[in-house]
């Protein structure tokens, strides 16, 4: 037996409570993984409380993350003892996820344990921190560097946005955070921002061509924030979009493409193939320490997981919660 989060849904009723489970109810999968963390992410956020159709079937373990350490395998890749990252897939939710002692998983979805981490450092680093790679890898791509001028990153205290301030700035980068906590202006500055916005400046409809600013930018707040900071991004910048914190819509107008030639470059770390993934987690190597790590990443147990779901949701968490399972 082990202990996990269950999501249970009866007609529109959900229920989520910490619940006893044996290991022959786990899911198919040719590899077994004892967990020793997870994390909280925006999507277990919302599958947890039941404020977003994230979990497409029940009864659900949430946890699109986990790290840990393989119990038995079939998959040829992975042996027993094995150290293993999972980020995604459609863990979480349509798949039994990572906030659980155990979890059994398809061995194509994982990838060894990069060297420099330990099963935590790799959970405080988790989906969040590898969008914000891929997010600054896309940034390079399409040839934003650091000589060009302000990046500007939004919902920047939190856990996509406190890391790609940390990455940026680490690249060199002249880095604007947007937060709508102010109070965190030394929090963000600690992790490299030089100058600190408030998101209200952005929150509102505004013109399709505003004054070029960005150079470049990394949004996940989406909806009216993320059409003001493609009309205020210089001629042949680029804006990667990888979250929709204030909605999903895109309420802006085609002129910043067709006159100003910005690119709009979504980011999906959902179902990135393996190459991609391990390139990104070994930039992460390259580019982060344990101390700061240490800055953006809190440890709860699993036992306090669901009412701090609840908290970020409702924003009062900054940078990364990180979940011990066992």
């Amino acid at each position: 037996m082990f202990k996990a989060i269950v999501i249970r849904k009866e007609d529109d009723n959900q229920q989520v409570a910490i619940e006893s489970i044996h290991e022959q109810d786990l899911p198919e999968g040719d590899v077994t993984v004892a967990v020793d963390y997870s994390t909280l992410n925006y999507k277990d956020g919302l599958a947890i409380t039941g404020k977003g159709p994230v979990v497409r079937s029940f009864p659900m373990v949430p946890g699109i993350d986990l790290a840990g350490t393989v119990t038995s395998s079939s998959h040829g890749e992975f042996a027993v003892g094995d150290q293993v990252v999972l980020n995604g897939w459609g863990v979480g939710e349509t798949h039994w996820g990572g906030l659980a002692e155990k979890a059994r998983l398809n061995g194509d979805w994982l990838i060894p344990l990069p060297t420099a981490f330990s099963t935590k450092s790799a959970m405080a680093i988790g989906t969040a921190g590898y969008t914000a790679m891929l997010s600054v890898m896309a940034l390079e791509r399409h040839g934003v560097t650091p000589d060009q001028g302000e990046v500007l990153v939004t919902g920047a205290s939190g856990g996509v946005g406190s890391f790609a301030v940390s990455l940026l700035a680490k690249l060199g980068y002249q880095v604007v955070a947007a937060t709508g906590k102010v109070n965190e202006a030394e929090y963000l500055k600690s992790l490299g921002a030089r100058t600190i916005i408030d998101r209200q400046e952005l929150v509102q409809p505004g013109k399709p061509l505003q004054k070029e600013r960005w150079a470049g930018a990394i949004d996940s707040v989406g909806s009216h924030t993320l059409s003001n900071v493609v009309a205020s991004t210089r001629y042949g910048g680029t804006v990667t979009c990888c979250g929709l914190a204030q909605g999903m819509d895109l309420p802006g107008t085609v002129m910043p493409f067709i006159l100003r030639g910005v690119t709009l470059a979504g980011i999906d770390s959902v179902m990135q193939p393996k190459a991609v993934r391990m390139a990104a987690w070994q930039r992460l190597a390259e580019l982060l320490s344990n101390d700061s790590l240490e800055q953006i990443a809190t440890e709860i147990p699993l036992s306090q997981a669901v009412d701090a779901a609840e908290r970020l949701i409702d924003g009062q968490i900054k940078g990364r919660v990180v979940v011990a399972t066992r």
